[in-house]
């Protein structure tokens, strides 16, 4: 009887471990040594159904193609055999020894891990010049080509790269393919002009065969500094469908689908700083082809009305990165901060439209007020000579209104002028008074005396306390720091502001906004506004690194609005963030 117990704890304790053996989870490699211009294969694969599959990070590797997900189940000789493959794609990063670290899988409530793979990563191999290989044909056949428009342009000059992708026509692309990597310009000025879903083929050219090609994307480009600069490739995963060796039923080739990577690869510009010979007194970076205009709505008014003068600069070039000239008048005449506008469209060809400075004025004083005329300076790249416009000189006569003698300064000569005084100067003296005498009452111990007595006495514990509250508020250095850089967010955000339900002006002005406050705290032009260069100043000034961060997390909405939709939502986020990175930028700004 024993023995019997004895067999049977055996005979159960052997079924328990062949039960727990029949799980197997595996990972398996396509080769376990490649160059690093080749791909890998790995495959997850596992003999029973699992459940919360996850994958390994496959660090030093950047996954080109999957998860694909393949499940055989088959019955043999009255026995089912059941599969379940996760595969990936994987090009690396590096060479070396590299490491494809745990998968995991859940499988009736148990956990399950594949080992650590590791793989060698040589250098760049020769690849098969196989016409029968799928890969070789498709990488033969398929090329990225970014084209730049001129590759030698002055400073703050507009030069476009434009991606094109040819195809041949023994392969063809019918599934969307993937950025992988996206230029991001640091040392320029950018806008994107996509053709995204709305692609147009073209037949053209290419090392003299016919292709097919499509426009992928048109950037225009600014640069904003000088010397050679890098223009980041643009690197696409592009599945690509290529006749196999396999044929049809009716004898007709398989097509086979390689997922293939494909750079545009780097591209250098020269960038050639402005002369210096003929550079105008006053020339404040504007580059292009403009026209200049300085206009009222009217000349000849009352004091105490208002006039509007518009500065207008229009043209093609650099309109975003400059600001016009500003005015300078007579002391008579009060003027307000200008309204900055802008109607500004950028194409192929770069920036064309205008921007203007409006000024209201409004005079004080009768006279005759003379506005000298302004001059504007730019380089134009194509004649590469600068040039000068000046405006037309006007003058603004006031018809009624106190006559001062300041006015006389703003006379054509200097000589002394004999002050005229109006009649009504002196309307405020009352010639005929009705005056009355004064009440025999004593003014000792009447009502009015015991009041202005006592009265102060009260006021005196108002005025202790609006002492203390007043002490309070100017020893509070937090608070007041606080109320001066939350003033100033507002000033530099006003415009932002006013053009919150329409995101595109918003950005705009947001980004002149942060560019302005730049020019203010850092004293910088905006030929320096690289984003390492203001974050490298703003740590050097003791801003926190999370506020820096901010900042420049700010100005990539400003560019990446350019070219992508954004919600009413998250303009009013951006619009309160920008108030709350500003604030705190000047409270610990040194």
């Amino acid at each position: 009887m024993k023995m019997k117990i004895f067999l049977f704890l055996i005979g159960f304790m052997l079924y328990g471990v062949n039960a727990s053996a029949q799980v197997q989870f595996d990972a398996k490699v396509s080769k376990n040594r490649l160059g690093i211009n080749e791909r890998l294969r790995v495959d997850f694969e596992m003999n029973q159904d699992g459940d919360n599959f996850r994958p390994p990070s496959f660090e030093d590797f950047r996954v080109v193609g999957g998860p694909n997900q393949s499940i055989s189940n088959s019955w043999i000789n009255g026995k089912r055999s059941f599969s379940k493959t996760y595969s990936y794609f994987l090009a690396p990063q590096k060479t070396g020894k590299l490491t494809i670290g745990q998968a995991t899988i859940d499988v009736k409530g148990e956990v399950y891990k594949t080992s650590p793979v590791e793989v060698v990563v040589t250098a760049a191999v020769d690849v098969p010049k196989d016409g029968n290989n799928a890969d070789y044909v498709a990488s033969e056949n398929v090329h990225l080509i970014a084209e730049v428009s001129k590759a030698n342009p002055y400073l703050n000059e507009a030069i476009t790269v434009t991606y094109k992708l040819y195809v041949s026509h023994d392969v063809s692309i019918t599934s969307q393919w993937r950025e992988i990597d996206t230029p991001k310009y640091a040392d320029f000025w950018s806008q994107n002009i996509d053709n995204r879903n709305n692609y147009k083929v073209y037949e053209g050219k290419y090392n003299g065969e016919d292709y097919r090609y499509v426009i992928l994307r048109t950037t225009v480009l600014y640069p904003q500094k000088t010397g050679e600069l890098e223009i980041e490739p643009l690197t696409l995963d592009i599945p690509i469908d290529v006749q196999g060796n396999r044929r049809d039923i009716f004898g007709r080739r398989v097509m086979e689908r390689v997922n293939k990577t494909i750079s545009a690869g780097k591209r250098t510009i020269d960038v050639k700083p402005l002369p210096l010979t003929g550079k105008p007194d006053g020339f404040n970076g504007a580059v292009g082809d403009f026209q200049f205009a300085v206009t009222t709505n009217k000349t000849t008014l009352n004091a105490n009305e208002s006039l509007e003068m518009n500065v207008k600069i229009s043209g093609k070039g650099n309109l975003k990165l400059f600001t016009p000239p500003s005015v300078k008048l007579p002391s008579s005449l009060e003027v307000y901060e200008p309204e900055h506008s802008e109607n500004v469209t950028t194409n192929i060809n770069g920036m064309q439209g205008s921007i203007a400075n409006t000024y209201t004025i409004v005079p004080q004083f009768k006279g005759s007020y003379p506005i000298q005329p302004l001059t504007f300076s730019f380089f134009d790249p194509k004649t590469e000579k600068y040039r000068t416009i000046t405006s037309k000189e006007f003058t603004i006569e006031v018809e009624n209104g106190p006559v001062t003698a300041s006015s006389s300064q703003t006379t054509p000569n200097n000589h002394k002028q004999k002050v005229v005084l109006s009649q009504d100067n002196f309307k405020y003296i009352k010639l005929e008074a009705n005056l009355e005498p004064i009440g025999q009452e004593p003014f000792f111990k009447s009502t009015l005396f015991w009041s202005l007595l006592g009265g102060p006495m009260l006021l005196i514990p108002l005025f202790i306390m609006a002492g203390k509250k007043r002490k309070e508020r100017l020893s509070d250095v937090e608070g007041n720091k606080l109320r001066r850089a939350n003033k100033l967010a507002k000033k530099y955000l006003s415009e932002a502001k006013r053009n919150i339900s329409n995101p595109v002006a918003f950005y705009e002005a947001l980004e002149l906004a942060l560019h302005n406050y730049l020019k203010a705290k850092l004293n910088i032009e905006t030929s320096e506004m690289e984003k390492g260069l203001i974050s490298e100043m703003l740590l050097e000034r003791n801003v926190e690194t999370e506020t820096v961060h901010e900042f420049i997390k700010l100005l990539k909405s400003c560019e990446f609005a350019r070219y992508a939709s954004t919600s009413p939502t998250s303009v009013e986020k951006d619009y309160a963030k920008s108030v709350e990175v500003i604030s705190n930028i000047d409270k610990q700004i040194q």
